[in-house]
């Protein structure tokens, strides 16, 4: 769950990161993603909390997936290795400061 100050405009940065808009809005203060069959992010009006969030998200190409999201006016921070080689991330910020790293196994 990723706590926000504004929803509709968090909303709207997460439909741009995730190319398309969300998938069930079961209250006015929540907002959710379906990304896989088991796990859903969660956008949620809450103010005291909000920019206290870590999201990573698995891709299977960072490359392609850092050149979709340029291409939808998201930019994130240079690629970097970690784990040995293992895995490859980048990272950019909601506006409301909550972190989302794009991690790529490698192997």
């Amino acid at each position: 769950m990723a706590p926000v100050t504004d929803l509709p405009r968090a909303t709207t940065w997460y439909t741009h990161l995730l190319g398309r808009p969300a998938d069930t809005h079961p209250m006015p203060s929540l907002a959710e993603w379906q990304l896989t069959p088991d796990t859903w992010l969660q956008l949620f009006h809450s103010p005291e909390h909000a920019g206290s969030t870590l999201i990573n998200i698995g891709v299977p190409d960072l490359d392609s997936a850092l050149a979709e999201l340029a291409q939808r006016g998201l930019e994130a921070d240079v690629p970097q290795e970690g784990a040995g080689g293992t895995v490859r991330f980048a990272a950019l910020y909601d506006p409301e400061g909550n972190r989302v790293t794009l991690i790529e196994g490698r192997g």
